[in-house]
């Protein structure tokens, strides 16, 4: 089995390094050059825990490679993975000229039955649309097979997710295009990987539907969150309330500055658009998209409440990107409420263990630090904005001490508020008041 990978962004990368890790002959393929480079040289362009060990031993093994040539690796291939970026347009609606692009390339580069994976989140019909790119833009006429096998893969947690799946999601009409996917997730039949096999169309929703669902949860606890900080309710014994029924589950009820990354706002934004051709108002989702916006105003809010006028302040921010574990900025909620920091007049010093990198290149006019204490120093106020294990038990009464006003606005809720109180600070969290 021979299969390639046309794109090596997140979900490439890890797709094609966990098949090479379960025996497949990989090829990840891109058309940037300086990428491809960097791989093959040892380096690994982003950030998730075990990859570039995964990586190493792989490319050292033979099983998995990198280049530019994308024709040559179709050729060589049975499956083909399209793994490319799906960036939201104005509009909220999925860009797919990427995966167009490609769509023709490998049309014009096919010398044989070949089957073609869309692995990208796509809107539904996508695949029906890029079988129809290929058919035309093919120079001599080869039978393929369209599928699609949405990913659903948490950044951080990347590779025990494709390793140990909750499901695998195949979309096909083709008998013979679903046998080889069989095939291809073979070993997950060893552990007894859950396979939903269905049309493309199906496919192609449930991957919008999943995202938006876990969206809506997040949505819906920090709305609560918010109404327990009016009532003097805890919205962790809420939760947790509220998590013990099966009927829920505790997972995704965890109150903070809201959702961000490079999936819940990207598909909740699509799947609304999605539904809008369709002739269909997709209301719920709609409200999760506001009250998203919404909670990073609030957010702000209680930093101005607590802190008084922002103006001529310093601001400590402890993490930057929107989730522990990545060094993804997308969307992350750090991103607004710098902004608004800084157009209330405050200064702002940040540390985040990985993702400093990638926040200088969209926020460069901030001061970066080289720890979480040296965050603190001299700091009006300090947020914690990502729950990073290394900011879980810091020496309070040493950031108290480094501080010039102890106040602590704690957006994710990792410290307890009544021993924050006792050691003196000013402390604010997210529904638990």
């Amino acid at each position: 089995m021979h299969i390639t990978i046309v794109g090596t962004g997140y979900v490439g990368l890890v797709t094609g390094t966990c098949f090479s890790e379960f025996g497949v002959d990989v090829i990840c393929v891109d058309s940037d050059s300086k990428k491809i480079d960097m791989l093959n040289s040892g380096g690994v362009p982003i950030y998730e825990p075990g990859l570039e060990d995964m990586i190493q031993r792989n490319v050292r093994e033979g099983r998995l490679s990198f280049s530019t040539d994308l024709k040559k690796a179709v050729q060589g291939a049975l499956v083909v993975f399209i793994a490319v970026g799906t960036p939201p347009k104005e509009d909220g609606s999925a860009d797919l000229k990427y995966v167009e692009q490609v769509a023709k390339e490998i049309a014009k580069s096919m010398n044989g039955y070949k089957v073609i994976v869309n692995k990208s989140t796509v809107p539904v019909g996508t695949g029906k649309w890029v079988k129809s790119v290929i058919q035309k833009h093919q120079k001599d006429s080869h039978r393929f097979s369209m599928v699609s096998n949405p990913e659903f893969l948490r950044e951080g947690s990347a590779i025990e997710d494709f390793m140990r799946p909750d499901r695998v999601v195949i979309g096909t009409e083709d008998a013979e295009a679903l046998a080889i996917m069989k095939d291809v997730y073979a070993p997950l039949y060893l552990i007894e990987t859950p396979i939903v096999c269905t049309n493309l169309e199906s496919a192609e929703l449930i991957k919008y539907a999943s995202n938006a669902f876990l969206a809506t949860k997040i949505s819906f606890i920090n709305e609560i969150a918010n109404m327990c900080d009016l009532m003097g309710a805890d919205v962790h014994h809420v939760a947790k309330g509220m998590g013990l029924d099966g009927r829920i589950g505790s997972k995704f009820l965890h109150p903070g500055p809201g959702f961000g990354g490079s999936c819940f706002p990207k598909d909740t934004s699509a799947l609304v658009d999605i539904a809008d051709k369709a002739g269909y108002d997709c209301k719920i989702v709609r409200s999760v998209i506001e009250v998203n916006t919404l909670q990073r105003q609030t957010a702000f809010n209680k930093i101005q409440e607590i802190a008084g006028s922002l103006k001529d302040k310093k601001v400590g921010m402890l993490g930057l990107s929107f989730k522990p574990n990545t060094d993804d900025m997308r969307d992350a909620p750090s991103l607004t409420i710098i902004q608004k920091l800084m157009e209330a007049g405050a200064s702002v010093q940040a540390f985040d263990p990985v993702a400093m990198d990638e926040a200088k290149k969209v926020i460069p006019d901030i001061t970066y630090t080289t720890a979480a204490y040296d965050t603190a120093k001299d700091a009006d106020v300090l947020i914690f904005m990502t729950e990073w294990n290394q900011f879980r038990n810091l020496n309070m009464d040493r950031i108290k001490t480094l501080m010039k006003t102890p106040i602590v606005v704690d957006l994710r809720n990792i410290y307890d508020p009544e021993k924050m109180r006792k050691l003196g600070f000013k402390y604010v969290c997210v529904g638990r008041s």
